[in-house]
């Protein structure tokens, strides 16, 4: 099964306008970028073709926990020169599949000191191909994410190792970060006024149709050095997609378009009605207020592949949540964490604080395996108590359940109305909130050693469950501060022998 569920595109028969150089069976493919969204569908898209896998991000914790198999995670960055001939060593083609929008306002210029520093490191590795994901391109591109995507990829040709680039607009899949928008949207306000970007034009594809046609032109040798455009077989407005969504969700969403919000109110909009990251969403309306459109026609010949329609795009996405086919970490999307429930938000809300403590990752996960016996929860425990009286109330598990063992912790163990899902020794922990609540809750604990002195960082996510999981987090949000800095303090305290060096505190940015 593919990443989407759909099943037609498993055994790729390519028909080519020219001879193929399909890799061998052993050849090695490279997924650069292989945390982010299209990242973690390809590698296991290309595991489900029996092809050789070497995944790459900068953090290889996060590829590892995946739990891929038959996978080689490495680590190496971009804008670090020195990582990548390790990387790259051995492999016959590469996915170049990094965007820095999520970095702020620089973006543009990270993403083409990355491109260089790939394109000069393939080179010297021998690499036989390229194959690079750009974005659709209007006539006149003012938004800068546009621009850079349309720079990388020039970059990228600069170089003597071929270049495919598949250029794709709105991608239908779960974690897409404009379909996730789209979703939240139509869950989260049965009427909403909203940026004139909602009467853009784009002809949105699903996730698997594109991921056929980037595996497919790999081995073709007529699309070396070529550019061509992918994309769905509607241009429809973001209004009609999001009516449509509706209709499958359930819902039936007035749009009032409001002419005034220009891209920086409409990217606070965002954030205030989505789950969708701040930067994400700043860098994704400057891409939607335009119209984008495609001639695919090139690329179809090259690959015969008979394009899904937004419903069965759509209903692709939400059979792969059903399956738990989406394998992107929880904290990015867990279906899991979520039971599956199309109405609760794929991102999630956070806050937290982090803490540098003298003490040792042995005492300080002693304490944290400690947490909630006797409804002690490092902090402000009559809010805790508050909360779960209210759970209680309405039938929730609170007060009802103890722990196994008031000091020791295993997977499954419950914690009043936690429940531990994930847990590494002296490295973190992750409870699962079980309450009676219009979303998904998790809570996570992670210890990071940094020499003599160990990192404390306490995050909280909450996938809200359209508009009643927004009413319930934003209430919540000004205690959060409080919360958390407490907790890690008190953890700190507990931990410490009398005269270790004094911590350093950070409170996490929330939204």
């Amino acid at each position: 099964m593919s990443a989407s569920g759909h099943t037609k595109t498993d055994n790729l028969a390519v028909a080519g306008q020219g001879e193929h150089s399909a890799p061998g069976a052993d050849s090695l493919n490279l997924v650069f970028g292989a945390s982010g969204y299209i990242g973690t569908n390809l590698v296991a898209f290309l595991r489900r073709q029996g092809q050789a896998v070497r995944a790459v991000a900068r953090n290889v914790a996060v590829l590892e926990g995946r739990q891929w198999q038959g996978v080689e995670c490495m680590a190496a960055d971009a804008l670090e020169p020195a990582s990548l001939a390790p990387a790259l060593k051995g492999v016959d083609t590469a996915y170049y599949l990094v965007h820095s929008m999520a970095a702020g306002s620089n973006f543009g210029e990270l993403d083409l000191r990355a491109a260089a520093n790939f394109r000069d490191a393939a080179a010297a590795a021998g690499i036989r191909r390229i194959i690079y994901l750009g974005g659709l391109i209007p006539e006149q591109p003012e938004s800068e994410h546009l621009r850079s995507r349309l720079e990388t990829g020039e970059v990228l040709r600069a170089g003597p190792v071929p270049v495919t680039e598949i250029r794709a607009g709105m991608i239908i899949g779960p974690g897409s970060a404009a379909f996730e928008v789209m979703r939240d949207l139509v869950n989260n306000l049965p009427v909403m006024t909203t940026p004139r970007w909602v009467f853009s034009k784009s002809p949105p594809i699903a996730l698997d149709d594109l991921l056929t046609y980037m595996v497919a032109v790999a081995g073709i040798e007529a699309a070396a050095g070529q550019v061509y455009d992918a994309a769905g077989p509607e241009v429809l407005t973001y209004a009609e997609i999001m009516r449509r969504l509706g209709k499958m969700l359930g819902k039936s969403p007035i749009i009032i378009p409001v002419p005034v919000l220009t891209p920086q109110l409409s990217a606070l909009w965002l954030r205030l009605v989505t789950t969708v990251p701040t930067n994400i969403a700043r860098a994704l309306i400057d891409g939607l207020r335009h119209d984008v459109l495609a001639d695919d026609a090139p690329l179809r010949q090259l690959v015969p592949l008979e394009p899904m329609g937004l419903e069965e795009a759509i209903n692709a996405a939400l059979d792969a949540e059903r399956a738990n086919a989406v394998t992107a970490h929880w904290v990015e999307g867990s279906i899991v964490c979520r039971n599956f429930q199309p109405q609760y938000a794929y991102y999630a809300k956070r806050a937290g604080a982090t803490l540098t403590s003298g003490a040792s990752p042995e005492r300080l996960w002693q304490e944290i395996c400690r947490f909630g016996t006797d409804q002690d929860y490092f902090a402000l425990n009559l809010l805790w108590w508050l909360r779960g009286a209210a759970d209680w109330l309405i039938g929730g598990p609170s007060f009802r359940r103890h722990r196994r063992d008031p000091e020791a912790l295993r997977v499954g163990d419950v914690i009043d109305a936690w429940r531990v899902i994930g847990l590494e020794e002296q490295r973190k922990l992750t409870l699962l909130l079980e309450m009676k609540i219009p979303g998904a809750g998790v809570l996570e604990f992670e210890l990071n050693p940094a020499g003599a002195r160990c990192e404390i960082r306490i995050t909280a996510y909450f996938h809200p469950a359209g508009v009643w999981g927004l009413l319930y987090w934003y209430p919540l949000a000004p205690f959060h501060r409080w919360i958390f800095d407490g907790m890690t303090r008190e953890l700190d305290r507990r931990a410490s022998a009398a005269g270790h060096i004094q911590p350093t505190s950070t409170g996490e940015h929330q939204r």
